[in-house]
């Protein structure tokens, strides 16, 4: 941890001499921040590592010769650096993302240099005291059950792809058609979630997510864990429906809220205001919980910075909703997850590799 004293040693890395110089000028107005390099390269940030000893490192992940992705699957394993991620919209990000990089944010639009030096500065100060996790495996493509007519799950025709192990089905049980979970992460939450959804089956009750994103990044990252998952995954619209065996994200820069009549539940997914800070706001959500569920929910905190999130679960478990958190040791950042527990929101927490398991045990009590 570093000291509360000392400022954030910070390398800047760049194949764009105006990128480095951008963001470099950009952080150190910040007095809590030191540059102390920039390299253009992999090589040359591989050997400025180890000469300057940076606390944080700013990466572009396209640079000529080594991508930022390899060149973090070198490094982390023997130097586990927390690793901002500055990028243009680019699908490589969340591949660089599950090689151990702690956050990102997408590069600058014309006009827009002082909030993009803002986020960056919050992010790399975050970093500073994040944890490092490295992915051990290579994830592999599961096959997609087949939806019968009636809606039910079946299995994939002979010949499909292999698929990752799977957990059983848990069927056509009258009391799982009548449960809702919500999920909200932040820093270190894309990979964080996949690790619990992927152990999920396919048949799962609804799920919501929410997880901080910058605009343009949340259509892909929907996408990323509909292939990685078993269950249907994608990015929320306003006035979807929800069912089993669909899991819905919501869109960057929107406030997505659950909303019931009678027994149909939809999703709102509206521009507004930001919520302890955020849009869209796992508060917003588990507010909206909270308020508009009347049949039995489940609230998950993961990962992240702050507390957004954590007034919202502890008004969920007050009415009467099971509630999960992640441990310290498996958070990137143990800040919204710790917020909740603290104010006694959380009822159990677990790793993100046993969350899954948690839930799983208690929809079979249900």
């Amino acid at each position: 941890m570093l000291s509360a004293s000392k400022k954030i040693r910070v390398l800047v890395v760049d194949d764009s001499i105006l990128a480095r110089t951008m963001i470099s000028n950009g952080l150190k107005t910040s007095p809590q921040i030191e540059i102390v390099g920039t390299a253009f390269n992999a090589q040359d940030a591989r050997a400025k590592v180890e000469q300057l000893k940076p606390n944080v490192m700013t990466l572009d992940v396209e640079m000529p010769g080594m991508s930022g992705i390899e060149f973090l699957k070198q490094l982390l394993p023997v130097v586990p650096l927390p690793v901002i991620l500055v990028s243009s919209l680019n699908l490589r990000v969340f591949d660089a993302l599950s090689a151990g990089a702690v956050d990102f944010i997408r590069k600058p639009e014309p006009g827009q240099n002082e909030t993009f030096v803002r986020t960056l500065t919050s992010k790399v100060i975050t970093a500073a005291s994040a944890k490092v996790r490295v992915q051990s495996t290579p994830l592999i493509t599961p096959a997609k059950p087949a939806l019968s007519s009636a809606g039910g799950v079946r299995l994939p025709a002979t010949g499909a792809k292999p698929a990752t192990p799977a957990p059983p089905l848990l069927g056509s049980r009258p009391s799982l058609d009548s449960v809702i979970i919500a999920l909200g992460a932040s820093t270190g939450g894309t990979e964080a979630t996949l690790e619990v959804m992927k152990r999920l089956p396919a048949d799962i009750p609804p799920m919501l997510i929410v997880q901080h994103m910058p605009v343009g990044f949340t259509q892909m990252y929907a996408d990323r864990l509909d292939r990685l998952c078993h269950m249907e995954v994608r990015e929320a619209k306003n006035g979807d429906e929800l069912r089993r065996g669909l899991a819905l994200l919501a869109p960057a820069d929107f406030q997505m809220r659950i909303v019931r009549s009678g027994t149909r539940y939809t999703v709102s997914c509206q521009p507004g205001e930001k919520v302890s800070g955020h849009r869209p706001s796992v508060d917003a959500l588990f507010f909206s919980m909270a308020e508009q569920v009347k049949c039995k929910m489940a609230g998950i905190i993961m990962t992240g910075m702050g507390r957004d999130g954590a007034d919202g679960l502890l008004k969920m478990r007050q009415a009467g909703a099971y509630t999960i958190g992640q441990d310290k040791e498996s958070c990137v950042v143990y800040g919204m997850p710790m917020a909740a527990y603290n104010i006694g929101a959380v009822q159990i927490q677990g790793s993100c590799e046993d969350i899954a398991g948690i839930l799983l045990r208690q929809l079979q009590k249900w």
